[in-house]
C-alpha cells in the first residue's frame, strides 16, 4: 500500500535514503520515516520551511520526516533530511535538521557520499540531530549529560501541528519523564550505520495520522 502511494518515486526514495550514523550505545532506533516529494518550490508539510527548487540544478527534493517515539529528553521525536537530485540523477545538495534549525549535510568535497551515491548523517546520540560531521556534535556542551542527567527533563512534547491530539495535562509530562529516566546512558560516540527496512517509507500523510496514535497508546501504557 505505502510502496503505491509513493509512485512513482518509490524506488527513487530508496536509493537516495540517507544513510544515518547512530551511537553503538543508542536506545532507540527510527519507527518510521513520512515522505514527501518536491518537483517545485513549495512549503514543508512537517517543518517550518519552504523547500526551495531550482529548475536548472533540481529534478527533484526528497523530504524524509524521520519519526521516534523517543529522544531522551521528551517523548515524540521527528527530525527530517533533505535531499535534492539533479537531472543527472546524482545528489546535489542535502540538508539535515539540528535542533528546530537545519545545516548543510553535503560535504563541499562530497567525502560524505557513497560509490552508490547516497549520503551519510551523524544522529546526535539521544537527541537525533543530524550532521555531515560527527565532531559537531561535541561543540554541544550537553552532548552527555542531556543522555544521563537530563534525561527526561522536558516530558512530552506535542508540537504545534498536533496541538490537542494526545497531550492531557501535566501529568503526561511526569509520566514521560519517569519513563525516560529509565533509558539514560554515556553516549559512546562510536558510531553505527542503521539498516532501513523498505516498509519503514510511508508518505507523509500516512505518518501525520499515525503519530497521535502511537502517542496516545505509548502515553495509556505508562499509566
Amino acid at each position: 500500500m505505502s510502496q503505491s502511494k509513493l509512485s512513482p518515486h518509490w524506488d527513487t526514495v530508496q536509493r537516495f535514503a540517507p544513510i544515518l550514523y547512530m551511537d553503538r550505545l543508542e536506545p532507540f532506533k527510527p519507527i518510521r520515516v513520512g515522505v514527501t516529494v518536491f518537483e517545485s518550490t513549495a512549503p514543508s508539510p512537517s517543518f517550518d520551511r519552504t523547500i526551495e527548487i531550482d529548475p536548472q540544478r533540481v529534478r527533484l527534493a526528497i523530504e524524509y520526516a524521520i519519526y521516534w517515539d523517543y529522544d531522551i529528553q521528551h517523548l515524540y521525536e521527528l527530525e527530517h533530511v533533505w535531499i535534492y537530485v539533479g537531472h543527472d540523477g546524482r545528489i546535489t545538495g542535502c540538508e539535515g535538521s539540528f535542533h528546530g534549525r537545519y545545516l548543510v549535510g553535503l560535504l563541499r568535497d562530497r567525502s560524505n557520499v557513497t560509490d552508490d551515491g547516497r549520503v551519510k548523517l551523524y544522529s546526535q546520540p539521544g537527541k537525533h540531530a543530524m550532521s555531515p560531521l560527527e565532531e559537531v556534535f561535541r561543540l554541544l556542551p550537553n552532548v552527555e549529560t542531556c543522555c544521563m542527567e537530563e534525561a527526561g527533563k522536558d516530558g512530552l512534547l506535542e508540537p504545534d501541528m498536533f496541538r490537542g491530539e494526545f497531550k492531557r495535562g501535566k501529568r503526561d509530562d511526569e509520566l514521560s519523564e519517569r519513563h525516560l529516566r529509565t533509558f539514560a546512558f554515556r553516549p559512546s560516540f562510536d558510531y553505527v550505520p542503521h539498516e532501513w527496512t523498505p516498509d519503514v517509507f510511508v508518505p507523509w500523510s500516512e505518518l501525520r495520522r499515525e503519530i497521535p496514535e502511537r502517542m496516545q497508546a505509548l502515553l495509556a501504557s505508562l499509566e
